[in-house]
């Protein structure tokens, strides 16, 4: 006799605020976990990049060496180094033990938005408001970028990379694929200024975020749109969207204080996650659990999908 197999539980949401992290560097601009998820960095208006520990929220390290607001940052994937971008117009590449600059990159003619290893952490490609992204070799000691990709006619605003694709979003309204390998370049056209851009986990599609308020899902080969999410507010900031680390959500900051996650399949409101009375300026999604982080003002969030056990409850049990 066989038995029925057990049905499937839905996925759960990051709904439970695990903790709130002071970052105590005046507004903090952007937060990321890095490549595992058992660390996360703020970057702050202050000029500084912190470290710091996901489950306790305590500070393990401060990278201080930008003139100007911290715009983004990355962690490579063995964790032995950081990278960074400001409004000073220069990217950092950091020693995350000793937190001494290794390389700081100058080139771009402006703020540098956004900025992002590759897989092997050899190469940074940086995106600024001077419309180009630039590709650093992180093991050269020459100073000139490896490549400039200026195909865009406005600000980039968002970079990511998958293994030999290379996806940025721009103020010009238009989301670019480079196939390195191939060398081709795909062009999808929104008419709207573009915020953030990201890879699904599976490499099929691209999602974007615009300042009509919309966050688009669009399939990668063919440009194809699958799905439209709205109902967030997203008119005159910079704010990030992302996939949850089963592709199961879609999920968008917004000016009205709050996280949307959609459902990624059927377009639905999932829930709606509040943060606070601001502007929520930067999320990040855990690689692989249920775990969210989100910015706004001078603080960190961390939420997860289940109340975290404290020690009296432990002790209870």
């Amino acid at each position: 006799m066989a038995f029925p197999q057990p049905r499937p539980q839905a996925p759960q949401l990051p709904q439970h605020l695990l903790r709130t992290v002071d970052c105590q560097q005046g507004a903090v601009r952007a937060v990321r976990f890095n490549a595992d998820g058992n660390y996360l960095l703020s970057c702050g208006s202050d000029k500084s990049l912190k470290l710091w520990s996901v489950s306790r929220g305590t500070l393990l390290k401060t990278y201080s060496g930008h003139g100007y607001e911290v715009l983004d940052a990355d962690g490579s994937y063995d964790n032995s180094q950081l990278c960074s971008c400001s409004s000073d117009k220069t990217v950092i590449l950091w020693d995350v033990a000793t937190g001494q600059v290794t390389r700081k990159l100058r080139g771009h003619a402006g703020k540098v938005n956004c900025v992002q290893f590759n897989e092997e952490a050899t190469v940074i490609l940086s995106g600024s408001i001077d419309g180009t992204v630039r590709c650093w070799d992180t093991r050269s000691r020459r100073f000139e970028p490896i490549q400039i990709l200026d195909e865009a006619r406005d600000g980039i605003s968002s970079v990511k990379v998958s293994q030999h694709e290379l996806l940025t979003g721009s103020v010009d309204g238009r989301v670019r694929r480079y196939d390195l390998r191939m060398g081709q370049l795909h062009v999808d056209f929104i008419s709207s200024p573009i915020t953030c851009v990201c890879f699904s986990q599976d490499g099929q599609c691209t999602l974007s975020s615009s300042l009509d308020s919309t966050v688009r899902l669009l399939d990668k080969s063919t440009g194809e749109m699958l799905g439209e999410y709205t109902g967030h507010k997203m008119k005159g900031y910079k704010l990030d969207c992302c996939l949850s680390s089963k592709d199961t959500h879609v999920l968008s900051c917004s000016e009205d204080g709050h996280v949307y996650c959609w459902d990624l399949v059927e377009g639905s409101l999932s829930l709606k996650l509040p943060v606070g009375k601001a502007v929520v300026q930067s999320l990040s999604f855990h690689p692989t659990e249920t775990c969210l982080l989100t910015a706004m003002e001078g603080r960190v969030q961390v939420w997860g999908a289940e109340p975290e056990e404290t020690e009296e409850d432990t002790m209870a049990s």
